[in-house]
């Protein structure tokens, strides 16, 4: 009787051992993620909408522009690949990859890139950011793979903005169902969209540059930041970009089943004001609204230490930010004197606009004390995203609101009088026109810090904190972007080491 329990057992370690080797050689061939962020996009089309979601998910993956934003920020080829500068700096000559193909099996080529310039700076555009387009005179195609651009101004940035995107080149046959099946040039073909779950990519075999590691990549939207934190501790899901619950990343970094990435972003998180509405009209009412808050308190309190405190629109990484925080310190008593040179004695009530984002909702909380502390009593509404673009940013119904601008380097917006703060002061417009057309370094850096000290004395908006980007992940996936240059997702190197 001895030897089959013998036997029986080496059957038993040979069978365990097979197992073992199999999921280890499971583990290796792994070509699939799912990658959790908090925000849903409205749409996909990343050309007509201005919410970052849209390109967490699409920037580079699906859609791609003439240049394009790499992992630490520079500007390189995306699908131009070189272009020509004239000496007078008007004229801009892109050379096209040759072999670039649509995911719908189409060839890219110059007739795509004007409809999609054109497109973009047309009278009835909805372009989030239609104004990177307006230094653009004419597109010309000088035959399928050069287009030459013609400015009518020197724009010194004008690459920087082909990055964003806002300027991706779109086919002229799939705009009619872009905003649900968006069709790009990206190392991933879009695959599936269960709206309120998740979106669905695979890899695109016909890609013209390096394959993708990955055969499948699945972004799934997380709003909750309980929920996250079980997901992820559950393993449902690989990675969490923007992690919503900083209070639990000791938990994680504690753990060796995960790693945790911490980087900063191009995100001034603002409590904007609305400069076109009383009682915000009037500087000395934003004045009393910036001395009355506690940055500090804040990034402790809704962001457990995340954030670096700003006292303009400006990311701290770049070399031409200016400190300016002093002119905003927390100073409660200087706000109620404010206030009361303004007529508001006793203060007044006003609306407090949040969207979705634990920096925003945790936030809210927070400077809703604040205020209420030197009279400022508010009405907070929790709002969802699409309902926050709809009803606060495109409808601008609000007093104050809580959002963080992910674009990169974009004090630009401060010179649109109809961008849904409504400031646009003509001298400011006039100094982003003197930006605009220059192109030597050293007095870019200068206009841009004059910019940075006008907006900061003028108040419009509460600048709190630059806002940091957590990453959660499973130990062995690889190629994730520590920093967020733009808001983006890029997976298009990220895969399994293991």
């Amino acid at each position: 009787m001895t030897v089959p329990r013998i036997r029986a057992a080496l059957y038993a370690a040979f069978t365990l051992a097979l197992a073992m080797l199999g999921g280890t050689l499971h583990a290796a061939a792994r070509d699939d993620v799912i990658v959790a962020i908090q925000l849903e996009p409205p749409n996909l089309d990343p050309t007509s909408g201005a919410a970052g979601a849209i390109d967490s998910v699409l920037y580079s993956n699906v859609f791609e522009g003439l240049t394009r934003f790499a992992a630490d920020g520079s500007v390189v080829p995306g699908l131009a690949e070189r272009w020509d500068i004239s000496d007078d700096g008007l004229v801009y000559t892109f050379h096209l990859r040759d072999g670039v193909t649509f995911h719908d099996g189409t060839a890219l080529d110059g007739e795509d890139v004007k409809f999609s310039l054109d497109r973009a700076r047309s009278e009835d555009s909805t372009n989030a950011q239609k104004g990177l387009f307006a230094p653009i005179e004419t597109v010309s195609v000088i035959d399928p793979l050069t287009v030459e651009v013609t400015l009518s101004r020197p724009t010194g940035n004008f690459l920087f903005d082909l990055a964003w995107g806002d300027a991706v080149i779109v086919a002229p046959e799939s705009i009619a169902t872009i905003a649900t099946a968006p069709v790009g040039t990206g190392a991933f073909v879009f695959d599936d969209w269960r709206q309120g779950d998740r979106i669905d990519l695979v890899r695109n075999p016909d890609y013209w540059g390096e394959t993708a590691r990955l055969q499948r990549a699945t972004f799934r939207f997380i709003s909750d930041p309980r929920a996250a934190f079980a997901a992820m501790m559950a393993g449902d899901i690989d990675a969490f970009v923007g992690f919503p619950a900083p209070e639990n990343l000791p938990q994680f970094e504690a753990d060796p089943r995960f790693q945790v990435l911490v980087g900063t972003t191009e995100g001034e998180t603002i409590l904007a004001m609305n400069n076109g509405q009383p009682p915000f009209d009037d500087v000395r009412v934003r004045q009393a609204v910036v001395h009355a808050i506690d940055r500090q308190a804040i990034i402790d309190g809704a962001m457990f230490g995340l954030g670096t405190p700003i006292g303009t629109h400006f990311a701290p990484h770049n070399p031409a930010y200016v400190d300016l925080i002093a002119l905003s310190g927390h100073d409660p008593e200087r706000s109620r004197e404010l206030l009361a040179e303004a007529g508001f004695p006793d203060g007044f009530t006003t609306t407090l606009k949040l969207p979705p984002p634990s920096y925003a909702r945790r936030g809210g909380e927070i400077i809703a004390s604040q205020l209420r502390a030197v009279g400022i009593d508010t009405e907070i509404e929790n709002q969802e995203w699409a309902q926050w673009l709809e009803s606060t940013f495109n409808g601008k119904n609000f007093g104050l609101t809580i959002v963080s601008h992910t674009e990169p380097m974009d004090i630009g917006i401060y010179a649109n009088p109809d961008y849904y703060f409504q400031y646009g002061d003509p001298d400011f417009i006039a100094l982003m026109d003197r930006l605009n057309e220059t192109t030597d370094p050293e007095a870019r850096t200068a206009l841009l810090r004059e910019a940075q000290e006008m907006i900061a004395r003028d108040y419009v908006n509460a600048f709190l904190f630059e806002l940091a980007i957590p990453t959660v992940a499973k130990v062995g996936l690889s190629g994730l972007w520590r920093d967020q240059p733009t808001q983006a997702v890029d997976l298009t190197a990220v895969g399994w080491d293991r």
